[in-house]
C-alpha cells in the first residue's frame, strides 16, 4: 500500500494531522472499524478530536475513493480501506465482517451475467455480502 501521506496528496487533499490519523486507524485495523472504533483508536494521540471531525474526514476519504463504507448486519456503519475488488462475510451472531475473495466465483457471477444480462442495466462491479456464522 502507498503511504498515507503519498495517497491523501495524489487525490489533492491537504495532509493533515487528523487526516493522517483517521486513516491510518481505518488501515491499521483491518477488522471493518465503526466510527467508535476509530475514535477510540486516534484518542491516545487527539484526545481533544470531535466526533464530527472524525465524521466529517471519513466522508472526505470515501468520497475521494480512499476508503468505503460498509453497512454490517445490525446496520452499522464500518469503513474498509481495502480498495481491491473482493467481497465480505458477515457473521449474524457477532457483526463481526472479514474480506472475503474468490477469483474462481468472480469468474463464475461475471459469466453469469454476461449471459443473462439485466434488461436496461449495466453491470460494473458486482460484490457479494455472504451472510452467516463463524464456526470457532
Amino acid at each position: 500500500m502507498i503511504s498515507i501521506h503519498k495517497a491523501l496528496k495524489e487525490k489533492g487533499l491537504k495532509v493533515t494531522p487528523q487526516r493522517v490519523a483517521i486513516y491510518k486507524a481505518v488501515v491499521d485495523c483491518k477488522n471493518h472499524p465503526t466510527v467508535e472504533n476509530i475514535i477510540d483508536t486516534i484518542k491516545m494521540e487527539y484526545p481533544s478530536i470531535s466526533v464530527g471531525t472524525v465524521y466529517k474526514v471519513l466522508n472526505v476519504l470515501v468520497s475521494n475513493d480512499l476508503l468505503r463504507k460498509v453497512e454490517s448486519e445490525k446496520e452499522v456503519m464500518r469503513y474498509d480501506a481495502v480498495l481491491e475488488h473482493h467481497h465480505h462475510l458477515f457473521c449474524m451472531d457477532t457483526d463481526r465482517i472479514e474480506d472475503y475473495e474468490d477469483k474462481e466465483l468472480d469468474i463464475l457471477v461475471a459469466a453469469y451475467f454476461k449471459k443473462k444480462e439485466i434488461k436496461n442495466f449495466k453491470i460494473e462491479n458486482f460484490k457479494l455480502h455472504i451472510t452467516g456464522k463463524f464456526i470457532k
